[in-house]
């Protein structure tokens, strides 16, 4: 198959006018509703069902094992390896199904803000709706950019093919298959729209530190000063929502790059959740899902066609999809400087981390390679009491090589340009989860808002002795007792035996990294275990 398969997949599915390439927004909202794919909502946004699959399937997915690869992937149960023949084989099938295709809708366009460091990249999709999700994703190209455009990578997404686990090499009829040596992104099995989008940041995570860029699962925005903040945090942690902030511009809401020019958004445009979405509490997304915009498995009113944000009935993960622009206040181009402060975000469960703690070079790297949060009771089958949520370099499912080079990236980048680095507790205070209180969020912004001032750069702390964080004495608008847990909970005792519980765990999540980590745990883990 070679290096010449990029010249020829889109012949290979061409039979005469079938390929509808770079469709402008409102002909493929016309081809999305004339195929039956999604109805209009009142806003004038797109809305589509998912079927089966309403979230990612990362058991299905795999990068190709060929003599590129082989040493360089951090191969496990998130990078599962697959055959190179088999791929070759899957992918000529993929492309005789479109092939007999009426319509395939192809996007050429970007990944990566900043021109030095960005991958042309085109979407060959089966589904007009998919076609828009693209557009609306990714960054799309002016015309003069188009005449050149030529694809380094591409996404070829066939949801009505289906795998022959037995015959194909995958584990279902679901595969979502990365080759590096072909540049390929091949998917198929699934209408869910997020593959397409983690795949390509996948693809930047495997590249970016090739040349020396830190990728980054985060959001970012930047003051008035020019001051750029950096906000990292799993799913609940309040990640959007404090990186909204209507005296910052927002940058991007989830994957960036950190190059020697400063940081680039990697996207065009933001995948909201909006489960329980309105306008008051997050206006800005609630105007943004307006025309060209495409909503995901969102509940619609079958006469007036208004949005029932708060109904889970298909799924809890549903999701918006719309272009940066239209948001109100956003930086543009999605380009910024260095960052001054890094934010990282948990919602400890347990009650018993800091609502917010200076963190020292070493401290940075090891919750960066922890990446801690809480799952909570409810939110699983069976999960009856907090637990401990780890995912490395908060973004696990989406890093091709070992965990520890994005981590070195980190300390080199917070050394260099000496950023102030913050963990940032948006859980529980006063006890765990059940007992006590889910912390403030006009305290969380306070704090956030000191830190991104440099109020808190110079400031007197304690240490806090099982966690070996240092905790701020004095932050504005918060009264001093919240900001140390301990003084929070009603017996000291209890604290003390939740508090050496989750250090315990900290330290078991971190033995896969004791070969090359022992002294970031050293220097930058709990003090205390027992």
């Amino acid at each position: 198959m070679g290096s010449s398969l990029l010249k020829t997949n889109l012949t290979a599915i061409d039979h005469g006018g079938n390929l509808q390439i770079q469709l402008g927004t409102a002909k493929l909202v016309e081809k999305v509703l004339e195929r039956n794919e999604g109805i209009l909502t009142s806003t004038g946004a797109v809305r589509a069902e998912t079927g089966l699959y309403t979230g990612r399937s990362p058991e299905d997915k795999f990068i190709v094992k060929d003599a590129l690869t082989e040493n360089e992937i951090e191969w496990g149960k998130v990078n599962q390896p697959f055959d190179s023949e088999k791929f070759a084989k899957l992918y000529d099938k993929v492309l005789q199904y479109l092939k007999q295709q009426n319509e395939v809708f192809v996007f050429k366009g970007f990944a990566g803000a900043d021109p030095s460091y960005r991958l042309p990249i085109q979407v060959i999709n089966e589904l007009a709706w998919h076609n828009l999700f693209a557009q609306q994703l990714f960054i799309r190209p002016t015309n003069e950019e188009l005449k050149n455009h030529h694809a380094e990578f591409t996404v070829i997404s066939a949801p009505g093919f289906k795998a022959d686990p037995s015959v194909d090499g995958t584990r279902s009829e679901t595969f979502i298959i990365i080759s590096f040596t072909e540049k390929v992104v091949l998917i198929g099995g699934t209408e869910y729209a997020g593959e397409m989008k983690k795949s390509i940041f996948s693809v930047m995570n495997y590249l970016l530190p090739k040349n020396d860029v830190f990728s980054m699962h985060c959001s970012a925005n930047i003051g008035l000063e020019g001051d750029v903040a950096l906000f990292f945090g799993l799913s609940g942690t309040g990640k959007t929502t404090l990186s909204a902030d209507p005296n910052r511009k927002l940058i991007g809401d989830d994957e960036h790059g950190w190059s020697a020019n400063g940081i680039f958004n990697i996207e065009g445009g933001c995948y909201a959740k909006c489960i329980n979405l309105s306008q008051e509490k997050e206006p800005q997304i609630f105007e943004a899902i307006r025309f060209g915009a495409v909503l995901e498995n969102v509940m619609i009113d079958p006469d007036t066609r208004e949005a029932d944000y708060d109904d889970s009935s298909l799924t809890e993960n549903t999701r918006a999809a719309y272009p940066l622009e239209n948001m109100s206040n956003i930086a543009y181009p999605s380009v910024a400087g260095h960052p001054n402060t890094i934010i990282f975000l948990t919602a400890d469960a347990f009650g018993v981390l800091p609502p917010i703690s200076k963190l020292t070079k070493e401290q940075a790297m090891y919750h960066f390679l922890s990446g801690y949060t809480s799952k909570l009771a409810g939110t699983e089958r069976g999960v009856t009491s907090p637990q401990a949520t780890f995912s490395t370099c908060f973004g696990a499912p989406f890093l091709p090589l070992p965990a520890q080079r994005y981590a070195k990236m980190l300390g080199e980048k917070i050394d260099e340009h000496e950023v102030q680095v913050f963990l940032v507790n948006t859980g529980w205070t006063g006890g765990e989860f059940g007992v006590g209180k889910r912390m403030k969020l006009q305290f969380t912004r306070a704090m956030v808002q000191a830190a991104l001032n440099g109020e808190l750069n110079s400031t007197e702390t304690v240490r806090d002795p099982i966690f070996g964080l240092y905790i701020p004495v004095h932050v504005p608008g918060v009264p001093d007792h919240v900001l140390q847990p301990a003084r929070t909970w009603e017996h000291k005792e209890a604290y003390e035996l939740k508090a050496l519980e989750l250090a315990k765990k900290f330290k078991e999540n971190f033995a896969k990294f004791q070969d090359i980590a022992e002294e970031i745990e050293k220097a930058g883990g709990p003090v205390r275990t027992e």
